[in-house]
């Protein structure tokens, strides 16, 4: 009797084990429903609410998410339109703090936030109306901000590569030309740099 307990017979051991981990098996398939595949449309909404999740998108960004997953532009466009009406897409909010974040954390100008704010599909008008926070004169006080930032770096170099390095560095954060050759050339003055005979133009090095 042991010995067959212990072969594995039909009331062994070994057969009940068996006979569960079969039971198991068979129970958990029948527990497990597979679940209806998902229609265009919730699948674009799981989408959307995945990316706004992390972080807040225009609706271009959204849109183009859609369109490289195989969602219709008819359904991505009624999908969009219903996350605005309920305000989960807010270009214009998001615009807004766009350029208090990239002008405070980065100090780009108004040029450079209009152009990134471009690309990320926000139209014309919002772009121009989230700009209108930031006047000349706080984009002229950043300048100086970053320039005074930048100017121990570049002491005991010439003085014309120094205005060079450093108008550079605003002409690529966005601010004009102009604005940027005033700023550093005060800067470099008041460092007591001699800049009377310095010309209007430069190149960023």
């Amino acid at each position: 009797m042991r010995e067959q307990e212990r072969s594995g017979g039909p009331g062994g051991r070994e057969g009940r084990r068996e006979g569960r981990r079969e039971g198991g098996r068979e129970g958990g398939r029948e527990g497990r429903q597979e679940l209806p595949p998902q229609s265009p449309e919730e699948q674009a909404r799981a989408i959307c609410l995945r990316l706004l999740t992390g972080m807040p998108r225009t609706r271009r960004q959204l849109a183009d998410a859609l369109d490289k997953r195989g969602i219709p532009e008819e359904v991505s466009q009624e999908v969009l339109s219903r996350f605005e009406e309920v305000g989960l897409i807010d270009d214009a909010a998001f615009a807004g703090a766009w350029v208090e974040s990239r002008h405070r954390g980065r100090g780009l100008a108004r040029r450079a936030l209009a152009r990134e704010l471009r690309t990320k599909g926000v139209h014309a008008t919002l772009v121009d109306e989230a700009l209108e926070q930031l006047d000349s004169e706080q984009e002229e006080q950043t300048a100086r901000e970053l320039v005074e930032r930048k100017l121990r770096s570049t002491r005991g170099l010439e003085r014309d590569k120094r205005l060079r390095r450093l108008a550079g560095m605003l002409a690529r954060k966005g601010y004009a030309e102009g604005m940027a050759l005033r700023v550093v050339r005060r800067a470099l003055e008041e460092e007591g740099e001699d800049t009377d005979d310095l010309g209007l133009g430069y190149a960023g090095d």
